[in-house]
């Protein structure tokens, strides 16, 4: 029983990610040899971030940009209205300047200045859809057509550029030394993981620090991964990866239940935008899949219910559930678990991801 009461505070359990993560960052600095720490980038981000998320709040709220719930959701979710929202508009340029900043005399910076603009151009889909449903009211947006359409356009654009720069591998890394080779088909392949990834992300953000504690613990992991390669390109990709971490982490602070402020689609698909571009200029496509395993759970759990609601209603007429509601975190709310119970217990299983992800990586 204490232990839940506990959990059911998100400041405290806020408290111990952070600490865990930085914890584990310090000591991986003392052991490396490399002149890049990867505490900096991610101290840092945290402090910056949390400092102006905090200025950002009032500014969102005088401006009136703020959450509109949907209503087939969680009927908990109805007092969240009127929180502020679009926060991805403040901590995604920052972690990317301080990603950029600290890579700037570097020649693979223009590699790391592809993923920021990739992953801007996500946030700006995700601020476009997140401004149509504060305009309209609702909390519907773009059109599913229309958000999938600029993703993809996005992804081809930043695909095409980087493919034609040899920036992208034809072979795919697996664990044990195994690749899979895939030649011009990396392109589609790619464009389809820019999808998958950048909307499981907007999925996972539908609890208080449900996504960014989980997207800050792959961005850490897979920081941890490309810093443990050794070569100079990876310890400038791995500098990003913590500046994004920390970014998330220092929202959260503020978007710990009870949030102050949501990231929006604004922040949650730039999140995935990020991952994916970094995933595919550093060949580690296969450390994503597993470290983001509870992004994979998310999206897994909408495609089974609607995929078993059709089946059923058109073979025995009445359409069955497999759960109570999806994405599956709201499953857990639906039974009545403890939202902070429920936040925690996905950092649990994402972090236990992310640590199978590090011993199964292929390099």
């Amino acid at each position: 029983m204490k232990l839940k009461s506990y959990l059911k505070q998100g400041s405290i359990s806020t408290g111990i990610l952070i600490s865990i993560i930085i914890l584990i960052n310090i000591i991986i600095d003392r052991q490396s040899s490399s002149k890049f720490l990867l505490s900096l980038p991610l101290i840092s981000s945290i402090i910056i971030c949390s400092f102006c998320t905090h200025i950002f709040i009032p500014k969102l709220n005088l401006l009136k940009v703020k959450q509109i719930i949907r209503l087939e959701g969680p009927k908990a979710h109805y007092k969240k209205a009127g929180t502020a929202t679009m926060g991805g508009l403040v901590i995604v340029p920052i972690a990317l300047l301080i990603g950029n900043l600290l890579s700037i005399y570097n020649s693979y910076n223009w590699k790391i200045l592809a993923i920021s603009l990739i992953t801007l151009g996500f946030m700006f889909i995700g601020a476009l859809d997140d401004w149509r449903s504060l305009s309209e009211k609702t909390n519907n947006g773009l059109s599913p057509n229309a958000k999938i359409f600029l993703q993809a356009s996005a992804s081809t654009i930043f695909l095409i550029y980087t493919y034609s720069n040899n920036w992208l591998d034809s072979k795919i890394n697996l664990p044990m030394g195994f690749q899979l080779y895939v030649g011009i088909f990396i392109i589609p392949i790619s464009i389809f993981v820019f999808l998958a990834e950048s909307n499981s992300t907007n999925l996972t953000d539908g609890l208080d620090g449900l996504a960014s504690g989980c997207g800050a613990l792959v961005f850490s992991g897979m920081a941890i991964e490309l810093m443990l390669r050794g070569d100079n390109e990876s310890y400038l990709m791995s500098v990003l990866c913590n500046a994004m971490a920390g970014s998330w982490l220092g929202f959260l602070i503020h978007n710990k239940n009870p949030a102050r402020i949501f990231m929006g689609d604004t922040g949650s698909l730039a999140m995935g935008g990020a991952l994916t571009s970094i995933a595919l200029m550093t060949n580690s496509l296969w450390s994503l899949f597993i470290m983001g395993g509870i992004f994979v759970l998310e999206s897994l759990s909408v495609i089974f219910q609607v995929s078993i609601f059709k089946l059923t209603k058109k073979y025995q007429g009445t359409g069955k559930r497999l759960f109570l509601m999806t994405p599956l975190h709201h499953h857990y709310e639906i039974a009545g678990v403890n939202e902070n119970i429920i936040v925690v217990s996905f950092w649990i299983i994402s972090g236990c991801f992310v640590g199978v992800g590090l011993l199964l990586s292929p390099t």
